[in-house]
């Protein structure tokens, strides 16, 4: 389950949302995330599954795997519908004990559900195209402002993307110390969710101690590297907006037109 999880990786490609300016992905990952929290009908979700499908292809990124991304969270989606459908007051359907199935509920249930694939798989895809480097300098400019007022925002950015290019390499290495303490009597699949709590437990020890030391050999590699982040640091490959940028912007902000005016049809 673990070599599911698609947040965080890179898949590397040469199509045409790979060559997109990282800021640009920034801002449309944003603008997408926007759209899904002003639609309040189900009817709009089709556009944005169409803009989801178009995206993908135009990636060059097979389907599949980008769905494999939503198969660990499948519990998270699971308990977000059943908390909707039974707990969300409304005109009742059926009732047994403190369950109570609502018209409304059914509605919200299945409406959150969508809302939650939809913002995995459009995050995915931001981090699937986007290269480290990018990514940081991407949201570097975002921050750009933020110097104004002293905020660190090379740092922070750097922080941010070393945050998330970590999720596979931790992914990685619980994989392998799962597979170590198995291979020693450690029980991991067991049916009972007690017994599989308490056997995470000696996990965690490891998992802790391999964090904390690849911090301290990326920190040491960039000190030895003279890194002394954003002040007068210059860029091997300066960041250029071209015309399929702009027609990205264009698309975005009619796309969250669209989306707003369906609200109120």
């Amino acid at each position: 389950m673990l070599k599911d999880i698609t947040i965080g990786q890179y898949y590397p490609a040469n199509s045409y949302i790979h060559k997109l300016d990282s800021t640009t992905k920034l801002v449309g990952t944003l603008v997408f995330m926007v759209s899904l929290f002003v639609v309040n009908k189900f009817w709009p979700y089709l556009l944005i599954a169409a803009l989801l499908v178009a995206v993908i292809k135009m990636s060059d990124i097979p389907l599949k795997y980008i769905m494999k991304g939503i198969k660990p969270l499948r519990w998270i989606i699971l308990f977000t519908f059943v908390i909707n459908i039974f707990f969300l007051p409304g005109e009742v359907i059926w009732k047994f004990g403190f369950l109570t199935l609502t018209k409304e509920g059914i509605r919200q249930a299945i409406f959150m559900s969508i809302r939650l694939v939809f913002l995995v798989i459009g995050t995915s895809l931001l981090t699937l195209t986007t290269s480290p480097i990018q990514l940081t300098d991407g949201i570097e400019r975002m921050l750009n402002p933020l110097k104004k007022v002293g905020m660190p925002v090379h740092e922070l950015a750097m922080m941010m993307t070393i945050a998330l290019r970590f999720i596979p390499t931790l992914l990685d290495e619980t994989d392998k110390i799962m597979k170590a303490q198995m291979s020693r009597g450690a029980d991991f699949e067991s049916s009972n969710i007690i017994n599989r709590a308490k056997n995470l437990v000696p996990l965690l020890v490891p998992l802790f101690v391999s964090a904390f030391r690849r911090a301290d050999e990326l920190a040491m590699a960039m000190e030895a590297r003279c890194y002394r982040g954003g002040q007068n640091r210059t860029k091997m490959k300066e960041a250029v907006i071209t015309k399929a940028d702009y027609t990205a912007y264009v698309l975005q902000v009619v796309f969250l037109a669209i989306i707003t005016v369906t609200r109120f049809i």
